[in-house]
């Protein structure tokens, strides 16, 4: 269930006149920038224009955006967290001046790092050249997908050009839960899509009585989320898919509770790798097939490898395998294994995984709703592993 926090109130917009003429009024945008150790602030709040709406499009009133963040290559940096919050951010912190720098509805310098994907909110006005027989109506609770372009989400107002990246959410659902769909939950659903397609092609490959067994690292929002999609999508073959989790913090024993079929293995980083291995195949029962690890470091990634089958698949995210691509695949090659990239995930899938949460088919992790006052302390908190589950921010006391 979700953690209410006490909302703040509705800012109030402010208009500035110049030479006694009314001009724009004015909403509040934050942009939450990497955290510095250098202890400056990571978090600055601007007025903003209130958007023009555009012509064939609509404005929303945000209410909650998902604390999410995305992880920056950085040649500086010697490890990838993972891009939903529920993991530590202690290794993208940067000793770089973090000096802010006025960038009109697109934040901050760096703030890149936090973009404000996962939005949740009410639609304010449309377009001129919106025809009548839409399907939306003002007043509607939409979830915006996130596409190319997709403006910062951490302010009070945004425009959408294009009326088919909103969808509509059931009266059954709240904002906060729909704030949690578009960036990390929708990720996590294309990778265990992905994943499934290879068991599929294992099981009718090996005959009836095999079995595949899959590895997810990690026990962050992404992680959570791909755990409950899994359970759900592989529910018809439950005796023929074995998962194990590898948790990187001391929470096995939760994730035991809350999944009874999932083994549980603890990455203790004070152990040698050698022990580390052979827990993990103990965990295991043996060589995994499919390794899902969506925030790896080199070290995780090499250990994975380790635990992998001949033919075995680490599914991992666009942007680490980028990275680490070229420093693994002779090694993939040489044990015949793949790194596989997985993407964002289609509208398409968003608009069923809004109805899978919906008619409760799929259980969204836990979460944690904060006044968007509270941003600073949010990322503080996201940086220590404080928080279980997602963070949302709410700019609005009500849905």
């Amino acid at each position: 269930m979700p953690v209410e926090f006490e909302s703040m109130a509705p800012v109030a917009h402010k208009t500035i006149s110049h030479n006694g003429e009314k001009m724009n009024k004015l909403c509040r945008q934050l942009s939450i920038e990497s955290p510095s150790v250098t202890g400056r602030d990571c978090v600055f709040s601007f007025d903003v224009p209130v958007p023009d709406v555009p012509a064939h499009g609509a404005r929303i009133r945000v209410v909650c955006a998902g604390a999410c963040y995305h992880p920056r290559r950085s040649p500086s940096l010697t490890s990838l967290t993972s891009v939903s919050s529920g993991s530590s951010l202690a290794a993208d912190i940067s000793v770089e001046s973090d000096y802010p720098v006025f960038i009109p509805h697109h934040g901050v310098r760096d703030a890149a790092l936090f973009p404000g994907y996962e939005v949740a909110g009410v639609i304010e006005s449309f377009g001129t050249e919106v025809p009548e027989d839409r399907e939306l109506a003002v007043g509607d609770r939409v979830i915006l997908y996130p596409y190319d372009g997709i403006p910062n989400g951490y302010v009070e107002y945004l425009v959408v050009h294009d009326l088919k990246y909103l969808i509509k959410l059931p009266d059954n659902m709240s904002l906060s839960v729909g704030a949690m769909l578009p960036a990390g939950a929708l990720l996590a659903m294309n990778t265990v899509f992905a994943a499934h397609e290879h068991v599929q092609a294992l099981l009718k490959e090996r005959g009836e009585n095999s079995v595949c067994k899959i590895l997810v690292v990690g026990t962050g929002g992404l992680a959570l989320w791909a755990l409950r999609i899994a359970s759900y999508h592989f529910s018809n073959m439950r005796d023929r898919v074995t998962t194990t989790i590898a948790t990187l913090k001391d929470d096995g024993l939760l994730i035991a509770q809350e999944f009874q079929r999932v083994n549980v293995v603890q990455w203790n980083e004070d152990l040698y790798e050698k022990q580390l291995i052979e827990r993990t195949m103990d965990a295991c029962g043996g060589q995994v097939d499919v390794v899902i690890d969506f925030g790896t470091t080199s070290r995780n990634l090499h250990r994975s490898m380790q635990c992998l089958s001949k033919g075995g698949v680490v599914f991992v995210i666009k942007e680490v395998a980028d990275r680490l691509l070229p420093k693994f695949s002779r090694r993939a090659e040489e044990r015949q294994q793949s790194i596989k990239p997985v993407e964002p995930g289609t509208l398409e899938q968003l608009r069923e995984l809004v109805q899978l949460v919906a008619s409760g088919d799929i259980e969204p992790p836990p979460h944690t709703v904060y006044p968007a006052e509270e941003a600073l302390d949010v990322v503080q908190k996201l940086c220590h592993s404080e928080i279980q589950g997602r963070a949302i921010l709410r700019f609005y006391p009500a849905d």
